[in-house]
């Protein structure tokens, strides 16, 4: 019963292990920040950070593929959800 243990523990963490391979082999797109001249190309959003509750203009983040199947990472400007609507 030990070596079963064992044995599947030493396959949890080599699945864990793997995992941070594939991971790490994905390079990371480099943050882009947005200005109106800024040319955008988004042929489809993969992740949006959430809108903080917070009243004031924040950061927010949009990771998008462009139509050449590359990969972008856009920082831009929003108004946080906290503020009074009344």
């Amino acid at each position: 019963m030990k070596t079963l243990i064992a044995l599947l523990m030493a396959g949890v963490s080599c699945l864990s292990m793997a995992e941070e391979r594939i991971a790490d082999a994905q390079p990371q797109p480099q943050v882009e920040h947005y200005s109106y001249s800024s040319h955008l190309d988004i042929a489809k959003v993969i992740d949006k950070s959430p809108v903080p509750e917070t009243c004031g203009v924040v950061p927010v983040q949009m990771t998008y593929e462009d139509h050449q199947g590359q990969r972008h990472t856009m920082e831009y400007l929003v108004m946080g959800n906290g503020c009074s609507k009344s």
